[in-house]
């Protein structure tokens, strides 16, 4: 029996630099109202922190990584000369005087974090050999469900304890880290060894590209378009007392860690399968919490259901990619783009249908409509894939 692969450590700290980007994202949301009293501002001014910095990973992060690719900058120089970009606008954060100047770093914060993850990717892609891809992905991509569950508590906890300001220099504390550590620790490569951008460029010609692309934008789409209004669907219309939220989401966040490690397992060999089921888990899932109406164990139990798919399936949605054109910087980030702007459009789809008067529970039927339609994107290529076996 062949001895099992060793994931080299350079992966893991790939892992922790997302971890410490996705924490800096989303932690405005356990500290609004203490931001809100600090700039003098509305929640949804505070909010707008949140839009802001995913506006800036969706629209700011291609332009830099191309700009990057024209000068022949290396994905290590690249990546270390981002993070140092990103610790400077954490820094003006954490010392923000006025809402204006707060807003302005937060944007910076999310062009440089949208280039980041998509380096880390192609770091971890060309590390380690292409059939440990999916795993190697899973790894890194756990970062990202670990946010959520430890680091947003953590800063909100911070908050609660030393103010804003201290969960926003313990931010830059570890991004500098992450920088220190990736330049000594990733492993050198010469400037200009990486593809150019034309040949980069001349990859995104491919259909079942932008079929992968499409396809991971419904999935993050269809799970934000219920998750971002779960509190009140779960408090408002389920009935869980709001001292239960908290150990919920921890427990949602547990399922979002085994669901990623599972389908990291699959995600090399069994691609489109595991993308697949949970697609279909997915519309089970968010069609049940939908129906479950007063009965909150069976609320709880599709929630929990909801954890174990949705932004679980990251790494067949990253595999997938990868075998549909070489995992260049350019690739991974305009995945990194598409998947980021599938949770603003599916985050304000959910939150539409409520303002139009449909209910609490509207927005899970957005989802689950979502993931249908996912769920269809996959029917050619897979259909493609079986004739070409047939003919193998």
């Amino acid at each position: 029996m062949s001895k099992r692969y060793t994931l080299p450590p350079t992966v893991y700290l790939l892992s922790f630099t997302i971890f410490s980007l996705v924490t800096a994202e989303f932690m405005v949301a356990g500290m609004m109202p203490a931001l809100a009293d600090a700039f003098s501002v509305s929640i949804a001014q505070v909010g707008n922190l949140i839009a802001f910095y995913a506006l800036g990973m969706a629209l700011g992060g291609p332009p830099v990584i191309m700009l990057l690719l024209v000068r022949r900058v290396s994905n290590k120089h690249a990546l270390v000369g981002l993070l140092v970009l990103y610790v400077l606008a954490a820094a003006l954060a954490a010392a923000a005087p006025t809402y204006p100047v707060m807003l302005i770093a937060r944007c910076l914060m999310g062009i440089s974090s949208a280039a980041c993850i998509g380096l880390c990717l192609t770091i971890c892609a060309a590390l380690v050999p292409v059939d440990a891809r999916g795993r190697a992905i899973s790894v890194v991509l756990a970062g990202l469900m670990l946010a959520p569950v430890a680091g947003v508590p953590l800063m909100a906890w911070l908050e609660q304890h030393f103010g804003w300001r201290a969960s926003g220099w313990l931010i830059v504390v570890m991004a500098s880290l992450c920088t220190l550590l990736a330049a000594t620790r990733i492993p050198r490569v010469e400037p200009g060894s990486e593809p150019a951008l034309s040949q980069q460029w001349a990859t995104l010609n491919r259909r079942s590209l932008w079929a992968a692309y499409l396809t991971s934008g419904l999935i993050i789409g269809a799970t934000f378009a219920a998750f971002s209004y779960c509190a009140p669907i779960l408090i408002d219309a389920a009935g869980l007392q709001p001292r239960h939220l908290a150990p919920l989401l921890a427990l949602y966040g547990i399922a979002n860690l085994l669901g990623n490690y599972v389908v990291g397992r699959i995600a090399d060999r069994y691609t489109m399968p595991a993308l697949g089921w949970g697609l279909a888990m997915l519309v089970v899932s968010l069609s049940g919490f939908a129906l479950a109406g007063d009965r909150l164990w069976l609320n709880i139990g599709f929630f929990i259901m909801l954890g174990l798919t949705g932004v679980a399936l990251n790494p067949a949605m990253v595999a997938r990619v990868m075998k549909a054109a070489e995992p260049t910087a350019l690739v991974n980030i305009l995945h990194t783009s598409v998947i980021t702007g599938g949770l603003a459009v599916g985050s304000w789809a959910g939150g539409a249908v409520i303002e139009a008067g449909y209910g609490l529970r509207a927005p899970l039927w957005v989802g689950a409509g979502i993931a249908l339609v996912g769920l269809v994107s996959l029917w050619r290529p897979f259909v493609v894939r079986r004739e070409a076996e047939v003919c193998v």
